[in-house]
């Protein structure tokens, strides 16, 4: 059993208090989901009762804003109507729908059958569990339509002006204090001003002034009043600074969080990756190690016989797994953002680590090149003789050049005898292929370039391959995630994990760049 949850897009339209849009999309759109990337057939999804169906914010089982009103199923996929409680939190939920603040459908399925078609999961049959308001997209045609705030609603809470009261015998006059119009415009009753003489605010804390803050620049009236008088109460006194008033500089947050890890896998992409098979923990491969032989025969005479040999190459399966330990107050009262980084920062560690392991499994089962030098000619010769002797080690002809980052660098700073690029994006007459700084792909005479920050960094052993992709096999699984809660604790650990196989099948198909 898999859990898979993943996103879709969503605007804006305030008529209703309703949220409602495609959820599902069905066959060829692949997405890119918490284990990896999947596609859904038409009909996979098993809807229980609609009214069963919550919705929740960012997967958190504790902040339910609503619940399925509404289901419809066509061959594009499915559609869904979801009806906003009318509480606190349900109309935060519709001013981040409107303003983009929240702007997916995330949907939690549980997996009853799949299986894997060259890296794709594809889902058979799954049932729907839950969908959440989130903040980014995986399925780009699964977009929301409508996104509303009821103005019926909307109006039981507008403020009555003759229920305004004097709260003392001296000149101030205030409006209920506890009384606050609804956040979204369409929706927002019109409410006049009371002119004060002293006016009063509600904001007492940094905390305060930074909610009053977002909500008038959402166009909450009374927030508009109350910062725009703790502003003149406070800021324009005397000695008014920063370091006098700390509680009206309040620190701002931004949701992208700074990850340096890298993700990319350029050896894996370079090669391909097979689906792992259902089970067992080794992969075996027939190999042909003696051929047949065939040579020129006379009238009548017998042929020339050789009986094939095989073996078995094997491979070892291996898991590749990270995990971290959190409490949960942290999930409960951290920013949304929080878990999506988390899980992302683990996916970041997985592409490295299996990259990494493709590596060196090219290093120690690919051939020794011929030497050659760490310049422009060096790699010329390291090419024009390995491409050949991979051609009659396999049979077949050599396709990826697989560096590090130092041969990226001595690639873009080559030059000919007059000073010209000689791997140029821009392809003058002597270029012998492009390498760029905005890509980490290119051509290096005729072999698609590759750029893997797992390769050795420098130009030294090791540091490019040329490869002839069937000449190495990958298998892999989907990335899953695995929760346990610690109640002795209060803590979670989610761990991510997948099964990679991995290795050299034929050693002259992988040439290692062999410096003099």
């Amino acid at each position: 059993m898999e859990i898979i949850n993943f996103s879709a897009d969503i605007e804006a339209s305030e008529t209703r208090r309703i949220i409602a849009g495609k959820i599902v999309p069905f066959d060829n759109e692949i997405g890119n989901t918490s284990v990896g990337k999947v596609i859904f057939e038409a009909g996979s999804i098993q809807i229980p009762e609609p009214s069963k169906i919550k919705l929740l914010l960012e997967h958190d089982p504790k902040s339910p804003i609503g619940k399925m009103k509404s289901v419809t199923e066509d061959k594009t996929g499915i559609y869904a109507e979801f009806k906003v409680s009318q509480t606190t939190r349900g109309t935060d939920a519709l001013i981040e729908a409107s303003d983009n603040l929240r702007s997916g459908l995330s949907v939690g399925v549980e997996v009853v059958k799949g299986s894997n078609r060259d890296g794709v999961y594809i889902v058979q049959a799954a049932k729907l569990k839950e969908v959440s308001l989130v903040q980014a997209a995986a399925f780009a045609s699964a977009e929301v339509t409508s996104v509303a705030a009821s103005e019926t609603e909307a109006a039981s809470t507008e403020i009555n002006e003759t229920e305004a009261k004097v709260e003392n015998t001296n000149t101030e006059t205030v409006a209920n204090e506890a009384v606050e119009t609804p956040a979204v415009e369409a929706a927002r009753p019109t409410v006049t001003a009371a002119v004060y003489t002293t006016p009063r605010s509600g904001i007492k804390t940094q905390a305060q002034y930074l909610e009053h803050s977002i909500k008038a620049k959402m166009g909450n009236h009374v927030s508009a009043e109350w910062v725009a008088h703790a502003d003149a109460e406070y800021l324009t006194a005397a000695n008014d600074s920063l370091t006098t008033n700390p509680a009206f500089n309040p620190t701002q947050y931004v949701s992208q969080v700074i990850d340096t890890s890298i993700g990319t896998r350029a050896a894996i992409d370079a090669i391909g990756v097979k689906a792992l098979p259902s089970s067992g923990m080794t992969i075996s491969i027939p190999k042909i190690t003696t051929s047949s032989t065939v040579a020129s025969t006379a009238e009548a005479a017998a042929p020339s016989e050789t009986g094939i040999v095989s073996a078995y190459v094997n491979l070892t399966v291996n898991k590749y797994a990270g995990r971290q330990v959190y409490s949960v107050e942290l999930l409960d009262r951290a920013d949304p953002s929080f878990f999506q980084a988390m899980l992302d920062n683990l996916n970041r560690a997985y592409a490295g680590a299996t990259e990494a392991a493709v590596i060196a499994a090219l290093t120690s089962g690919g051939t020794q090149a011929a030497t050659t030098t760490a310049d422009s000619a060096g790699i010329i010769s390291f090419i024009s003789t390995e491409a050949p002797a991979a051609y009659l080690a396999t049979g077949e002809l050599a396709t990826k050049y697989i560096a590090g980052t130092g041969q990226w660098g001595l690639l873009m700073g080559a030059k000919d005898t007059t000073g010209r690029p000689i791997y140029s994006a821009s392809q003058p007459y002597n270029a012998a292929g492009s390498a760029s700084s905005q890509s980490l792909r290119g051509n290096v005479l005729g072999l698609d370039l590759f750029v893997s920050n797992k390769a050795v960094a420098t130009n030294i052993d090791e540091s490019a391959f040329i490869v002839v992709p069937s000449s190495v096999a990958i298998y892999e699984s989907p990335r899953l995630q695995l929760s346990a809660n610690a109640t002795a604790t209060g803590e979670i650990s989610t761990m991510l994990y997948g099964y990679l196989a991995c290795g050299v099948t034929v050693a002259g198909g992988v040439r290692r760049f062999n410096l003099v």
